[in-house]
C-alpha cells in the first residue's frame, strides 16, 4: 500500500472515531476523566464518584454537588456528624457528601500529605494548635464573609482571626480554668479560689494553703511546660513568646526568672510536690491524676476536660478562671473549627455548610455535645435542660473565663522542637540538674534560631 493511500485511510478511521464520540452524548469516557465539575459535555447529573479534582464532585458552577468532609473524633462524633450530613442532604437534596473520619493521631498524620498534594477536602475539621501553621501555607480559605453575628461573639472572633482574617468557623466553647478540690478544702478550713484571682493572690493563697494542708498533700502542681508560663507573660501584658507566624519570638527574661524562681522556693516549701512525683502524674488517671489522687488540690482543666475530672471525683470538683495580670489572663474561647480548602471547587457551598452547621437546630441536636458545648448561644440553651452535672461544669468555666480571656496561643509552625525542648530543660530545672538561667539561655537561643529561620 502507498504511503499516500495509507495515510488518506488513516484520516478516515479518525474521523469516523470522531463522529462515534460525539454521538454518546459526552457521557461515557474515563470516569476520572471530569476535573471538579469540568464536565462540558451536558450530563447535568454530574458524575458523583467519578471526578477527579480535589472535592470529589461537580464546582460552584450549578448542578448537583458532593462536598468532601474529614474529621478527627470519638464514635459518638462520627455518628452524630453523619446524622448531621445527612439532615443537609435532606435541606439541599443537590448536595451530598464524601466523608471521612479517624482517630487523632491518624488525622495529623494523613493531613499533611493531602495538603502537599493539594488534596485537601473541601471542608476539614481543623484545631488550633494546627491552624496557623495551615494558613501560613496559604492552604485554609478566609472564610471573613460569613455572617457570625449573634451566633458568635465578637470579641471571641476578634481572638481568632489571623492578619485580621478569619480561616475557621468555632464550633464550641472552650476555655482553659482551674479546677479544684472543694471537698478537701473546705475540709481544711481553706477559702475557695475565687473569680477573676491575680497572680500575687494565687501564689499567696498556695502559701497559706500549704499552711493547713497534713503532710503528702499541697495546694498546686509544679510546671514545666511553655503554655503555662506564656499565660503568665501575656498575662502581664507582654506579648506571646511566638507571634507573626514564628518570625518574632519573645522570652522576658525577667517575668521567666521571677515566674520560676517562684516555682523553685515552692519546691523547697514543699508547696508543690517534689520533681520525681510530679513527673509520675498523669491526668484522668484514676490513681495518677495529680487530683484525682487527693494529693493535689488544684490542677488546670478546660471546657472539655472538666467532665473527666467530676466523673473521678463526683460532687467534688470546683471551678474559677485561670490566674489574671494586667492584661487578662487564661483564654475563652474555641479550639475546634470547620475550615475550606483553598484548593476546593465547592468553596461557596462549602461555605454555606459550615454556617449551617453552627446555626441549624436539629443539627445542633443531633451533633449534642460532641464537639464540645456549642458556640452557638442559641442551641446551648435548647441542649442545656437536658445536659448532666459535669457537662454544665464545662460551661462554667467558659462563663467564668470568658471576661478577663486572652487569645489562644499555639506553638509557631516548625516550634515543635522548641516545644520539646522547653520541657526538658526546665524538667532538668525541677530536678536540680540546672539552673533556671541555664535553662532561660538555651530556650531563648533555641527560639531566636527558629524565629530568624521562619523570617527568612
Amino acid at each position: 500500500m502507498s504511503k499516500s493511500r495509507w495515510m488518506s485511510m488513516a484520516a478516515l478511521l479518525l474521523a469516523l472515531f470522531l463522529v462515534l464520540t460525539a454521538c454518546g452524548g459526552g457521557g461515557g469516557g474515563s470516569a476520572g476523566g471530569n476535573y471538579s465539575g469540568g464536565n462540558s459535555g451536558g450530563n447535568s447529573g454530574g458524575n458523583s464518584g467519578g471526578n477527579g479534582g480535589v472535592s470529589g464532585g461537580n464546582g460552584d458552577s450549578g448542578g448537583e454537588r458532593t462536598l468532601s468532609i474529614m474529621w478527627w473524633g470519638t464514635d459518638a462524633r462520627h455518628e452524630a456528624t453523619q446524622k448531621a450530613l445527612d439532615l443537609y442532604t435532606r435541606q439541599n437534596p443537590g448536595v451530598k457528601f464524601k466523608p471521612e473520619h479517624m482517630a487523632w493521631d491518624a488525622y495529623w498524620q494523613k493531613l499533611p500529605t493531602l495538603a502537599a498534594s493539594k488534596t485537601m477536602t473541601d471542608v476539614l475539621q481543623m484545631d488550633a494548635a494546627y491552624l496557623q501553621e495551615y494558613v501560613s501555607r496559604g492552604q485554609l480559605e478566609d472564610l471573613s464573609d460569613i455572617d457570625l453575628t449573634g451566633i458568635v461573639d465578637p470579641g471571641v472572633i476578634e481572638n481568632l482571626k489571623i492578619d485580621g482574617k478569619l480561616y475557621g468557623i468555632p464550633l464550641s466553647q472552650n476555655a482553659q480554668g482551674t479546677a479544684f478540690n472543694k471537698a478537701d478544702l473546705e475540709q481544711y478550713g481553706i477559702p475557695l479560689p475565687h473569680k477573676d484571682w491575680t497572680y500575687d493572690e494565687y501564689f499567696q493563697w498556695a502559701k497559706d494553703a500549704r499552711a493547713k494542708l497534713p503532710e503528702g498533700k499541697y495546694p498546686i502542681g509544679d510546671t514545666t511546660t511553655w503554655d503555662f508560663y506564656n499565660y503568665y507573660q501575656t498575662a502581664m501584658g507582654k506579648p506571646p513568646i511566638m507571634s507573626d507566624g514564628g518570625k518574632t519570638f519573645t522570652l522576658d527574661k525577667d517575668l521567666f526568672m521571677k515566674f520560676y524562681q517562684t516555682y523553685e522556693q515552692f519546691r523547697k516549701d514543699k508547696i508543690v510536690p517534689p520533681a520525681e512525683q510530679s513527673a509520675a502524674f498523669l491526668e484522668n488517671d484514676p490513681q495518677a491524676d495529680p487530683m484525682a489522687s487527693g494529693v493535689v488540690m488544684t490542677r488546670g482543666a478546660t471546657t472539655g476536660s472538666v467532665s473527666a475530672l467530676k466523673q473521678l471525683m463526683p460532687g467534688k470538683v470546683g471551678v474559677v478562671n485561670m490566674p489574671t495580670g494586667p492584661a487578662g489572663g487564661g483564654w475563652a474561647q474555641s479550639t475546634i473549627f470547620l475550615s475550606v480548602s483553598t484548593n476546593s471547587k465547592n468553596k461557596e457551598e462549602a461555605k454555606k455548610f459550615v454556617r449551617w452547621f453552627i446555626t441549624d437546630e436539629a443539627a445542633g441536636d443531633a451533633l449534642g455535645l460532641t464537639r464540645g458545648i456549642p458556640i452557638n448561644p442559641d442551641i446551648y440553651k435548647k441542649l442545656e435542660p437536658n445536659l448532666e452535672a459535669k457537662d454544665k461544669l464545662g460551661k462554667e468555666i467558659y462563663d467564668l473565663s470568658v471576661g478577663k480571656a486572652l487569645p489562644f496561643y499555639s506553638p509557631a509552625p516548625g516550634f515543635t522542637e522548641w516545644v520539646d525542648a522547653y520541657k526538658k530543660e526546665m524538667d532538668a530545672v525541677t530536678f536540680g540538674q540546672q539552673s533556671i538561667e541555664e535553662a532561660f539561655n538555651k530556650i531563648d537561643k533555641l527560639g531566636k534560631e527558629l524565629a530568624a529561620k521562619a523570617g527568612n
